[in-house]
């Protein structure tokens, strides 16, 4: 562990939506009790206004940054961005971390257990979107005892939660961030999701989503899910100056189906870490709210969304990111000028792929650093 790390730090919990008080969910279905799980990094000052939310992407979880004791080798997902003298500064803002519903790292989802049953959830959790992800975020933002944000910020599917904050909650919002993120998932990002859930149902340890009864659960399917998706994460070009056509241990073909090449062996290694820390269930539902989120068909056109947003808004994309291109970016952008709202666009120029707003860059750290400042006073 080095400095300027947050340190060590602990995953807390807030429980609401107390049965009769079930949070309405965008399906027309109720879901409560519902526990969030989260960290902070920072102090809350007197006025409770330098909160900002951190919202993760699809496999992310509310472990942002730190660590959680002083053996872990692996700091949160972001520590690179978050901590003192860091681009999201902890000795000026109060930060906040989330795992969204349906999540599986200490959030309500379909690997808990039901109160009113006493049994897993399984596939008996009640499909949620995006919008219903931000809902239970608000509710934690109160009990916080904030008023209104000073940022929100989050890439891929934590920048889809970002538009959600800025175009519902317009007064509850002070800045924002959506990055390396869509206004809505393109035909063929819903093609890729689809794939890696069937692999999953394929998976004969899936048990039509029972997996939890029968103690086991479908590893194979979920890992070659996330060997899908982590396709799709990163560049061509990426892949080429990492791997090529290396050979894995070994000087030529094996002319055989066992292992060859060294990406091969990546994604292998990429699956099987997955199913270690990642629910089944849980990408089922997580990849079916990003399918739904559709801003232009949730509210008319883009234009008419983005009407009521007072934030201050950066939007930054990838030009290596062919998930979420800069095109798809700029959209937002574009809506926004047209209200005239105040908005800065970047586009940074990295061979990494989609993946690239959680690598470390000092072209990001100083964007977001100088943003921040300008919002805080």
């Amino acid at each position: 562990m080095t400095e300027p790390s947050v340190g060590i730090i602990k995953q807390q919990f807030f429980t609401f939506a107390e049965p009769p008080n079930e949070m309405p969910l965008e399906s027309g279905e109720k879901l409560g009790p519902i526990t969030l799980a989260y960290e902070t990094y920072g102090t809350l000052n007197e006025r409770r206004d330098n909160a900002i939310l951190i919202t993760h992407a699809l496999s992310g979880d509310s472990h942002a940054a730190g660590f959680y004791s002083a053996k872990d080798r692996k700091p949160g997902w972001w520590d690179f961005m978050i901590g003192p003298g860091r681009a999201i500064d902890t000795s000026k803002y109060f930060v906040i971390s989330t795992n969204t519903i349906a999540g599986c790292q200490g959030s309500t989802g379909p690997s808990s257990v039901n109160p009113a049953t006493g049994k897993y959830y399984n596939l008996s959790f009640p499909v949620v979107t995006v919008g219903d992800m931000v809902r239970a975020q608000t509710h934690l933002i109160e009990h916080l005892g904030i008023d209104k944000l000073m940022s929100v910020i989050g890439g891929s599917m934590g920048g889809m939660q970002v538009l959600k904050w800025m175009i519902e909650y317009p007064d509850r919002v002070a800045s924002a961030i959506p990055h390396a993120t869509t206004t809505r998932l393109d035909a063929q990002g819903i093609a890729f999701q689809e794939v890696g859930r069937q692999a999953i149902y394929a998976d004969p340890n899936w048990h039509a989503g029972n997996y939890l009864e029968y103690g086991v659960a479908p590893e194979q399917g979920l890992a070659v899910a996330r060997m899908l998706a982590h396709i799709t994460y990163l560049s061509e070009e990426a892949m080429h100056n990492k791997f090529g056509r290396k050979l894995r241990d070994k000087e030529k073909f094996g002319y055989d189906f066992s292992l060859d090449f060294e990406v091969e062996s990546y994604l292998r290694y990429q699956g099987s870490s997955f199913v270690q820390r990642f629910d089944a269930n849980s990408y089922l539902y997580i990849t079916k709210a990003i399918d739904y989120f559709d801003v232009n068909q949730d509210y008319g056109s883009l234009e008419a969304a983005f009407e009521k947003v007072k934030a201050k808004v950066l939007v930054f994309s990838i030009t290596s990111d062919w998930l979420f291109p800069t095109d798809q970016n700029k959209e937002i952008v574009r809506a926004l000028k047209v209200h005239k709202r105040p908005v800065s666009f970047v586009e940074f120029d990295l061979p990494y792929g989609h993946d690239s707003f959680l690598i470390k860059n000092e072209g990001q750290e100083k964007v977001v650093s100088s943003f921040l400042a300008c919002v805080y006073d």
